[in-house]
């Protein structure tokens, strides 16, 4: 056996060819697009652009989750008792990619002119009609994820490349804003037309969707499925996706991570755009948009950097020694956007984004990462493979603390006195923009890092689980 500090090469058996890495990286466009993007515009189209009340706009984002987390459990319930000749994942990725292809531009079909109401419902129906379109994609993609290779070390090199390839799409996130600002867009008075602007670039985006979906049906594979799950036909009950996940404790662990993670920084998602605008330029918007594509920019480059820094943690010490490392990295990276937001020095701002990238990116490679044990460790104490109830009920959780962070996202602007209607922001509001953006992330990280400092599935002990299902039901 091999000493617990030892660094085994995976046999050939368990590597991943990079043509299906790669397939599963592309999905990453529809996550960060699917998901990410309305949250990226919402506050820049509806608020900026069209003078929607933020509290309206933050409850449509709350409300929006809340429905995610319901049909996120049902896809990933339906993906886990799927049998088809093409896999139980692979026909809900390629339905789910293609419709959240058509629908992103739909999300901003609406006009000038509407009230505050009018805008609400709309966004509120357009952005729950786009929702289990996604989750028909995201609950089989984020269950493929482990899925990938039985090896503790194989599993963090997939997810980092799935993260390398997110950069791409991360980085049309930061240009999105900037991109609605082109003068091609100017209206007869030559001011932006930041609506127009959304709904070319969203149609662009969509486009590619569609096109990426049917690669990533062509380029990926199923090993469970084929070498385990196509030979039974028990059905994993629906309370599984809830109920009996959360009686795994490395999983409830690992969750509580995720879950503060996602909330503390939710809740100031979008205080960094607003400090860039109204402190650093002053509130010259076409301005604001460049420095937040070139940070976008600085994003993608410290992000691809953090990856490989991520793994080699991962390979000298553990994931969990790895994650509480990047955590304090994070804490880092916001104490210093009190000092990287300066109008004095307004080329220190991708340094705030590129900082922050460097330990997310490297978050969730790991995160992703040792969940893939979590179901190796499930597997043992089951003899079922629910890669989809996992996925479903880390995705409710996350949504509930994406929920909540959203929820609260706009009531914290407004509480800062902000008011997009004003020419100029107070100086107090800018105060405490600045603030919040700094002290909420760092509590709730601080919080997170106690909760990952628990998790106890080591190298070692993963090799165990190994030998014991292969014992069990063979190699896969």
């Amino acid at each position: 056996m091999l000493a617990p500090n030892a660094k085994a090469t995976p046999p050939a058996t368990d590597h991943v060819p990079l043509r299906q890495k790669i397939g599963f990286g592309l999905g990453s466009f529809h996550d960060m697009w699917g998901h990410w993007l309305y949250q990226s515009l919402i506050f820049h189209v509806y608020n900026i652009g069209l003078g929607v009340a933020p509290g309206l706009i933050s409850t449509v984002l709350g409300l929006k989750i809340a429905v995610d987390a319901v049909f996120d459990t049902l896809f990933g319930w339906f993906s886990d008792n799927t049998r088809t000749r093409f896999g139980r994942r692979r026909p809900f990725m390629l339905v789910g990619g293609v419709l959240a292809g058509i629908g992103l531009p739909l999300l901003f079909a609406v006009g000038r002119g509407w009230s505050d109401q009018e805008y609400f419902v709309f966004m509120l129906v357009s952005a729950c009609l786009y929702v289990p379109a996604m989750s028909c994609f995201a609950m089989p993609w984020n269950s493929l994820a482990s899925e990938m290779t039985p090896d503790y070390h194989e599993r963090t090199r997939v997810m980092s490349v799935k993260n390398a390839i997110q950069k791409i799409p991360e980085l049309g996130l930061f240009c999105a804003a900037q991109f609605t600002t082109l003068a091609i867009f100017n209206d007869s008075q030559g001011k932006s037309n930041i609506l127009l602007g959304a709904q070319v670039y969203t149609t662009i985006l969509g486009v590619i969707m569609i096109v990426l979906a049917v690669l990533i049906f062509l380029f990926t594979r199923e090993r469970y499925y084929e070498a385990v799950v196509s030979k039974s036909f028990q059905r994993v009950p629906f309370k599984d996706t809830l109920y009996r996940t959360l009686r795994n404790r490395p999983f409830r662990l690992m969750l509580g991570t995720m879950l503060v993670y996602n909330l503390a920084t939710a809740m100031v998602s979008m205080l960094g755009y607003y400090t860039t605008v109204y402190y650093v330029c002053g509130g010259n918007l076409v301005e604001a948009t460049k420095w937040n594509s070139l940070m976008g920019l600085a994003g993608m480059l410290f992000g691809l950097a953090g990856i490989p820094f991520a793994v080699w943690l991962a390979r000298r010490h553990s994931k969990r020694d790895a994650l509480m490392i990047i955590l304090v990295l994070a804490i880092g990276a916001f104490v210093g956007d009190w000092f990287f937001y300066n109008p004095a020095l307004p080329w220190l701002q991708p340094l705030a984004s590129g900082c922050l990238a460097f330990a997310s990116a490297g978050f969730w490679t790991l995160y992703g990462s040792a969940m893939a044990d979590v179901l190796d460790h499930d597997e043992l104490a089951t003899g079922q493979r629910r890669e989809g109830s996992f996925a479903a009920c880390g995705s409710w959780t996350s949504k509930v603390g994406l929920a909540l962070g959203n929820l609260s996202s706009g009531f914290v602007l407004q509480f800062t006195g902000f008011d997009a209607k004003l020419p100029a922001q107070s100086e107090q509001a800018v105060l405490m923009i600045r603030v919040f953006l700094s002290g909420i992330p760092i509590i709730g990280l601080l919080i997170a890092l106690v909760v990952v400092s628990r998790y106890f599935l080591t190298e070692q002990r993963m090799r165990e689980i190994r030998t014991e299902l292969e014992s069990r039901r063979g190699t896969v």
